[in-house]
């Protein structure tokens, strides 16, 4: 089910000015090109509009799918809605209460927390929402005209100071004042920008991930060896839940759904319930990327790079999406009441903004992740033996690594 039928906008043009003898008119708002319609250009796009700016947004699929299931929006994620008016509607679909457990595949508890303990310590729940519903928040921010769907953006030149970027499509070709690569992490965009970069590498993971209308019990994760399965309730009833394990990079199987049953066979219940309770068809399988090496910068001439497209990490933390909002916003508060002529002296505060704390946060998850998906008997043993000690000896462990990445708050000029 898409989630809006777009309409078309008009070409953009260069921006009008005044002839010789004519009473000057008020400036024209600066324009942005957002390519790319997914959380974090859609927040992109709708703090520019608020801040000002003509937004176009182009999307190469022909209708606006909610692809990737649920996505996880942290509290500095919720602090960045709130700048663009969309964080209370998604907080009222926060629907995780009480305890949520890290444990073995046995079920025994290895690190216990709550909600409640969440909320106390970072001020914010986690909100677990259906994709498609974010989705809607975002585009209830943005004039009907804003999105142009079965657009594939094909070549850009970022332009300079005194010229404008120029984006070359499927459709004919765009100029703007700034361009906005939120096109993921196979971006184009920034393989044109930063061609002798490696781009992304393959994790040494993959992952599946699907909603089902079964209950999903306590939330949490399970954490075997090489193996991670975790379920995050929704408001409405159904559960969220997604499953890693190593593999070699493209590895695929004639049904998903049975080779997991195969791997987490011996995994407390409900796991082989709620995997044997979704459609195969239903269960979305991708491999994990992540950017080892930062990119030398954010940004290169009038055009900005923000998400995926910047930093892929992976989704240990569940901070993809996050960082792509906070990228959003901090994008609008540095181009905030500028002209057109300042784009290009601006764009360098962005990237010292962003890039220092992305690739932290980059390196976390990895960290993090490369943890989850030990294989090595005595090293899991050892790990889950730490892990069931800090519980104990002190009940908010399991939240302290987070603390530095979910403290984020919106600049204080953010419109």
């Amino acid at each position: 089910m898409s989630v809006t039928k777009p309409t078309k906008p008009t070409e953009p043009t260069e921006s009008a000015k005044p002839t010789e003898g004519t009473t000057p008119t008020e400036p024209t708002a600066p324009e942005a090109i957002v390519v790319g319609a997914g959380p974090g250009g859609l927040a992109a796009a709708t703090a520019l509009h608020r801040a000002g700016w003509s937004v176009r947004v182009l999307e190469r699929s022909a209708t606006l799918e909610p692809i990737g299931a649920a996505i996880v929006v942290a509290p500095n994620g919720l602090r960045a809605l709130d700048r663009i008016g969309a964080g209370g509607p998604l907080r009222g679909l926060a629907a995780i209460k009480g305890a949520a457990e890290l444990r073995r595949p046995d079920g025994r508890v290895l690190a216990p927390t709550s909600s409640e303990a969440f909320v106390a310590r970072f001020g914010e729940p986690m909100v677990v929402a259906a994709r498609a519903d974010l989705m809607r928040v975002l585009l209830a921010g943005l004039p009907a005209d804003t999105l142009r769907t079965g657009t594939t953006v094909l070549g850009v030149e970022p332009g300079d100071r005194n010229r404008r970027a120029e984006v070359t499509t499927t459709t004919g070709t765009l100029t703007a004042d700034l361009v906005v690569g939120a096109d993921g992490i196979r971006s184009p965009i920034r393989g044109a920008l930063f061609p002798a970069h490696p781009g992304p590498r393959y994790a040494g993971f993959t992952t599946w991930r699907a909603i089902v209308s079964e209950p999903g019990g306590v939330p949490g994760e399970t954490w075997g060896r090489g193996l991670v399965f975790g379920t995050m309730p929704l408001a409405d009833g159904r559960t969220y839940w997604y499953a890693t394990a190593n593999r070699p990079e493209g590895t695929e199987h004639h049904d998903e759904r049975a080779e997991l049953l195969r791997l987490y066979r011996d995994f407390h219940a409900p796991i082989a319930q709620l995997i044997a309770a979704t459609p195969t068809d239903r269960i979305l399988h991708l491999d994990v990327h992540e950017m080892a090496e930062p990119l030398p910068a954010h940004h290169a001439g009038r055009v900005v790079l923000i998400g995926d497209a910047a930093h892929p990490m992976t989704p240990n933390l569940g901070q993809g999406g996050n960082q792509a909002l906070e990228d959003a916003i901090e994008l609008a508060d540095v181009l905030a009441g500028l002209t057109a002529d300042q784009v290009v002296d601006a764009l360098p505060t962005h990237t010292a903004r962003r890039a220092a704390r992305t690739a932290e946060v980059v390196r976390k998850s990895r960290k993090l992740g490369a943890m989850a998906q030990w294989e090595n008997r005595g090293a899991v043993a050892l790990r889950d033996t730490l892990l069931r000690v800090a519980g104990r000896l002190a009940p908010d462990a399991p939240l302290r690594p987070l603390d530095s990445v979910l403290s984020w708050r919106p600049p204080v000029r953010a419109a």
